[in-house]
């Protein structure tokens, strides 16, 4: 995405504004991909339409996503590209040193979007803010944002930050309902990044999904997706890495889902359904209740 703003004219990079910052609507996740087969995987990924690509240090993928970028032919400016740091790297010797290995990799002179990975107690929050508003400063960085923070992490966050926070990345799909975190989020002027959206493959067997999907002569997936982008100021993260999904996670745009759809979807989540939940670097999690039974 060019420093701009400017948008191509691909539904798929259609913006969500949060505080400033236009982050495409439907990103290409990188997660637990590597090497060769994510080069190519991308360069499909970015010629089906993606512009907002999401990676991270720990990934181990940087190289492989800056590489594919450059060789699919796409105008850097015409990319959005999302990385994050790394919790051993929340040391002022470490941080900024790191975002400059990011940048190398990623064959780029700035990074779209900076988050910080997990929250990290070891280091005072107010240090990580200030280096993430650093290096946005420095040039190095345009956006900025966290991931996996909880609701009163989110505030504090927001409130140490003289650069506004454009996103919170958390774990979001219908079995796992985060609408109190969703809605302070909102109140905070801050976009939801929605990962594990198809909940590690959980919902392609799901009855109430399939029948949706058969409804609007869809798949799952590109109902799920369609779920999460027709809610207020969600991106959703798509991954995979069949290439004829590409195009199809990309075509969610020509339906919407009716109010009773939305809300059946809404009513699949249950306890017990967090996937992501390492411990050692997980918060406190705000209350995930399901939501009441259909009537």
């Amino acid at each position: 995405m060019s420093r701009s703003g400017t948008a191509t004219s691909n539904e798929a990079s259609s913006l969500i504004c949060a505080n400033g910052a236009g982050i495409p609507c439907i990103g290409f996740g990188t997660f637990g991909m590597r090497g060769a087969k994510l080069k190519n995987l991308l360069v499909h990924a970015i010629r089906a339409g993606f512009r907002h690509i999401d990676t991270a240090q720990i990934y181990g993928n940087e190289d492989a996503v800056g590489e594919g970028v450059q060789v699919s032919g796409i105008s850097r400016d015409d990319a959005f590209i999302t990385t994050k740091v790394w919790v051993e790297n929340y040391t002022q010797v470490r941080f900024e040193r790191s975002v400059d290995m990011s940048l190398k990799a990623l064959r780029t002179d700035y990074i779209d979007l900076l988050l910080l990975h997990w929250p990290s107690s070891v280091v005072p929050l107010e240090d990580q803010i200030g280096w993430l508003n650093a290096l946005v400063h420095a040039g190095k960085v345009l956006s900025i944002g966290v991931s996996n923070f909880n609701r009163a992490l989110l505030e504090r966050a927001v409130e140490l930050s003289d650069i506004p926070i454009a996103t919170n990345q958390f774990e979001y799909h219908p079995y796992l309902n985060q609408a109190s975190l969703i809605t302070a989020t909102r109140q905070a002027g801050v976009a939801v990044t929605a990962y594990c959206a198809m909940a590690i493959g959980r919902v392609f067997s799901d009855p109430i999904l399939q029948m949706v999907a058969k409804k609007y002569g869809k798949s799952v997936s590109q109902i799920v997706l369609r779920w999460l982008a027709q809610q207020e100021g969600v991106v959703a993260l798509s991954r995979t890495e069949r290439e004829e999904r590409m195009q199809e996670n990309l075509n969610i745009f020509d339906f919407s889902l009716e109010k009773a759809d939305m809300k059946a979807i809404f009513h699949l989540a249950l306890p017990g359904s967090r996937i992501v939940d390492p411990p050692g670097l997980a918060p406190l999690w705000d209350p995930t209740p399901p939501f009441p039974a259909v009537a």
